[in-house]
């Protein structure tokens, strides 16, 4: 699965990185994609990740 986040829409608030730690990560200078393509096992991580995101910059994609 491929995660792509648009970091101009992207307001850093961490609620992805709270749901799905192996594949976000928020830091001091923003939001950090650590997994590009993301393995089959979080994907209901990754979902809930992208509906949860409240500014919508989150996409997930087969």
């Amino acid at each position: 699965m491929k995660v792509s986040v648009d970091l101009d829409t992207c307001d850093g608030n961490g609620v992805c990185m709270s749901i799905c730690h192996e594949v976000f990560d928020v830091r001091e200078d923003g939001l950090h994609v650590l997994q590009s393509e993301a393995p089959e096992e979080l994907r209901q991580q990754l979902l809930g990740a992208e509906v949860s995101c409240p500014t919508q910059a989150i996409t997930v994609k087969d």
